[in-house]
C-alpha cells in the first residue's frame, strides 16, 4: 500500500491540486470577511454561531467542487495515458483504488482544516463574544471531513471509471447546487440528498424575525441518526465503487 500511495503522491507533483485548494479556501475567507463585515458589536456575540450555521451551508458548494477536482486531477492521468491496466500488472486494482482514496482525502482534510482555521483565526481578530466552542468547532471538523469523505469517494468512483473527466464536474456542481437548495425542504427530504448532509449535521439554528429583520442563533442538538447514515452511505459507496473499478479492470 505504501508503495500505491507513494506512487500516487509522485503523480501529482506539479499538477497544483493544492493551488485549486487554496483558491477555494480564499474564496470561503473573502465571503467570510464580507459577511461579516457589517455586523455591529452586539452581531459579534453570536459570531462562532453565526460562522457554524454559515458555514456549513457554503459547503455545499465549495466542498463538492473541491472533491470533484481532486478526484478529476487524480484519475485522468491514467485515463489520458489508458495505464490503469498497465498499472495493476504492478498493483492490484483494489490497492490503486484505496490509495487515490487515502491521498484524495489528505486534500480534503486539509481544506477542512483550512476553514477550521479561517474561523478561528477571524474569532479571535474580531473578537467573538462569549468563550470559544472548541467542542463545537471539532464537532464541525469531524462532521465535516465525514460529510467530505463520502462526497469524495463518489466523486471518485465516477472518476475512476468515466474516462471523460467533464462527467464528474458536472456532477460536482450539479450535486452541490442540489444540497444548497435542499437545504429549504424538511430534514427528511435532505436525508435523501448526499450534498446536503452538511446542512443535516449542522450544530446550529437560525431563527429570523420578519417584523424587524432581527436573526437569533441556537444551539441544536445533534442529528447523530443522519451520522449513521452518512457512514452508511460511505460504505455503500466506497464498497460498491471499488468492486466496479477492480472488476472494469479485470
Amino acid at each position: 500500500m505504501k508503495a500505491a500511495i507513494r506512487m500516487e503522491v509522485l503523480k501529482t507533483r506539479g499538477r497544483k491540486i493544492w493551488l485549486v485548494v487554496a483558491v477555494m479556501m480564499a474564496v470561503q475567507l473573502l465571503w467570510a470577511g464580507w459577511t461579516i463585515s457589517n455586523k455591529d458589536a452586539d452581531d459579534l456575540i453570536q459570531g462562532w454561531m453565526f460562522f457554524l450555521y454559515q458555514f456549513p451551508m457554503l459547503n455545499c458548494i465549495i466542498m463538492p467542487v473541491i472533491a470533484a477536482v481532486v478526484a478529476s486531477r487524480l484519475s485522468d492521468v491514467e485515463h489520458q495515458g489508458q495505464t490503469f491496466k498497465l498499472l495493476e500488472t504492478i498493483i492490484p486494482a483494489n490497492r490503486i483504488f484505496d490509495a487515490k482514496f487515502i491521498w484524495g482525502s489528505i486534500y480534503m482534510l486539509g481544506a477542512a482544516l483550512g476553514q477550521l482555521a479561517i474561523m478561528i483565526g477571524m474569532g479571535f481578530a474580531l473578537h467573538f463574544g462569549g468563550p470559544v466552542p472548541w467542542g463545537a468547532l471539532a464537532g464541525y471538523l469531524f462532521f465535516t471531513v465525514a460529510v467530505s469523505l463520502t462526497i469524495y469517494a463518489f466523486q471518485q468512483v465516477v472518476s475512476m471509471l468515466v474516462p471523460n473527466q467533464m462527467v464528474p464536474m458536472t456532477l460536482g456542481l450539479v450535486g452541490g447546487f442540489i444540497g444548497l437548495f435542499s437545504m429549504f425542504f424538511p430534514q427528511g427530504f435532505q436525508k435523501l440528498i448526499l450534498w446536503s448532509y452538511y446542512g443535516v449535521l449542522m450544530q446550529v439554528g437560525m431563527n429570523w424575525d420578519e417584523a424587524t429583520r432581527a436573526v437569533d442563533f441556537y444551539w441544536t442538538a445533534i442529528d447523530w441518526s443522519g451520522f449513521g447514515l452518512i457512514l452508511v452511505f460511505f460504505g455503500l459507496v466506497y464498497g460498491i465503487g471499488r468492486v466496479l473499478f477492480v472488476r472494469r479492470e479485470v
